[in-house]
């Protein structure tokens, strides 16, 4: 059988999130640094792991692990969105995570200040919305596959207002895609097959009829490979594979032309 669709996840797959998060972290670092005299990439430093130790406290981690939301993404996220009694709680906790992550890498730098914690919480949520990076590959292929009639379907781990709004956020991405899938809405994230067969199934293709392209082993990869489905870990990195095997893998999202093509033969 001939591949009849591509599956991309959305993250750092046609979005460039880490640049967006990246950029976002230094300037508002540097606005501490800038204030209190800090060296900036050693306050970063602080407070990445700050929110990472603090995100791990929290009742909601176990159910954020699954649905796939990172502990970055709460700091600019709102939650407002989702049927899970987990996002509500998620938007509570959200204001108090922000102001606090920040506050306490103030305070391994000797600052008690959190006015001002609450300041850079709401700088760095400021300046990553500024930033809806996409690839430069990205709307060239979403184009190409599209003029090859092939369907396309957007799946996407996190919350569902969160990554609705990266979506938003580059408006003419939407348009390319016959359906969108938001683990948060569906209620189960990548890897499990569950949201795979969903998406299978919405597509109205078998799994080998599909290939899905993302740049997580864990998620992509692993779950589309339980479910028999073809699959191309994109590496824009050089990272070396682990016991998760891709089908194929590609560093430009403009080799899928070949990849599909070679499938089309050995069908």
């Amino acid at each position: 059988m001939a591949i009849k669709a591509v599956l991309f996840d959305l993250d750092d797959t046609l979005l460039w999130d880490d640049r967006s998060i990246n950029e976002a972290f230094s300037a508002t670092a540097q606005l501490a640094a800038d204030t209190y005299g800090f060296d900036a990439v050693s306050f970063e430093e602080t407070v990445r792991n700050e929110a990472r130790a603090l995100y791990a406290t929290f009742e909601t981690f176990e159910f954020t692990k699954m649905i796939g939301i990172n502990p970055f993404e709460g700091l600019w996220g709102n939650f407002r969105k989702g049927e899970q009694n987990e996002f509500r709680m998620m938007e509570q906790l959200a204001p108090n995570y922000r102001r606090e992550s920040w506050s306490r890498a103030l305070r391994a730098f000797g600052v008690e200040d959190d006015a001002f914690g609450q300041l850079l919480g709401e700088t760095f949520a400021a300046e990553r919305r500024k930033r809806p990076y996409v690839y430069e590959e990205t709307f060239q292929i979403l184009k190409e596959l599209k003029e090859k009639q092939l369907k396309l379907l957007l799946l996407t781990n996190g919350s569902p207002d969160l990554q609705q709004e990266k979506i938003d956020g580059v408006p003419e991405i939407a348009g390319y895609f016959d359906h969108i899938v938001i683990s948060g809405v569906f209620g189960e994230g990548k890897p499990a097959v569950s949201i795979f067969q969903h998406a299978a199934d919405l597509l109205g293709i078998l799994p080998n009829e599909g290939l899905m392209v993302g740049d997580k082993l864990t998620t992509d990869i692993l779950g589309s490979n339980r479910l028999g489905m073809p699959n191309a870990w994109v590496n824009r990195h050089g990272l070396q594979a682990t016991d998760i095997q891709p089908t194929f893998e590609v560093s430009n999202l403009l080799d899928l032309h070949t990849i599909i093509d070679q499938l089309n033969e050995d069908k």
